[in-house]
């Protein structure tokens, strides 16, 4: 059961977390960059041990980027029509 639990997370947490990020900084590629390091941080600190949950964080991570691409832009960034 914990295994199953690891691994729904590592599918869904880091692509919600690069959209956390991404709307937290107005910026998809720190949002990115956060993200990765907290991955490397999980990685060095042995939560992430098998290559599967590896793979799996970065399809994650892709999912969120492209979805980062997707979002609005708020009203104050948007382009001023002249």
């Amino acid at each position: 059961m914990i295994e199953v639990i690891r691994y729904m997370s590592a599918f869904f947490i880091p692509g919600l977390l690069v959209l956390l990020f991404t709307r937290v900084t107005y910026n998809r590629v720190i949002g990115l960059v956060l993200t990765v390091s907290l991955i490397a941080a999980s990685v060095y600190k042995g939560y992430t041990d098998t290559f599967s949950l590896i793979v799996i964080d970065a399809f994650s991570l892709t999912a969120g980027f492209w979805l980062a691409a997707k979002m609005k832009l708020p009203n104050n960034h948007a382009k001023v029509k002249e």
